[in-house]
């Protein structure tokens, strides 16, 4: 990693699971020494409306909020969430979306999450066992099998 700070802000719908990718992302980043801070914005999430969470991480952060247009990366879970916070990615900045995983199915659309973490990981210079490691530690053991193949496919997924 270098000496920037790195801004992910993660979009979705509140049920979708956009605190799990973060938590898990902030769990990544801080597992390899890093300052982390994240921030939340719940909305009308208990109805299925709009969630985002902002991930900031390098070597000293200040802040938990990503500024508009500063976002490295912009995951977002659902495509009707993409134009509402486009404006938080930074000019050069990468969009990960539903669409980056080129019509790959997932067993379960509930680890979309997931999936769409397997592609940031590609991205980002963090060892792919501290993603599982991540992604094991955050779901229920029932779950584990489905979250693994599901990050794998985010991961098959990525084209530069």
């Amino acid at each position: 990693m270098n000496s920037k700070v790195t801004n992910v802000v993660v979009a979705g719908l509140g049920g979708q699971g956009v605190l799990k990718a973060s938590d898990i992302i902030a769990d990544v980043a801080f597992g390899a020494g890093l300052d982390v801070k994240k921030s939340e914005i719940h909305g009308m999430s208990q109805r299925g409306g709009s969630v985002s969470s902002d991930v900031r991480f390098g070597p000293l952060v200040f802040s938990p909020m990503v500024p508009e247009g500063e976002a490295d990366f912009l995951l977002v879970l659902e495509e009707t969430q993409v134009e509402v916070n486009r404006s938080m990615l930074k000019p050069g900045g990468v969009l990960i979306d539903p669409s980056t995983l080129q019509g790959r199915k997932l067993r379960s659309e509930k680890s979309i999450n997931v999936a769409l973490l397997g592609v940031l990981s590609r991205y980002l210079e963090f060892p792919e066992e501290a993603w599982i490691e991540a992604v094991l530690a955050h779901l229920a053991p029932k779950l584990h099998a489905l979250n693994r193949e599901s990050f794998q496919i985010g991961r098959d997924a990525w084209s530069q």
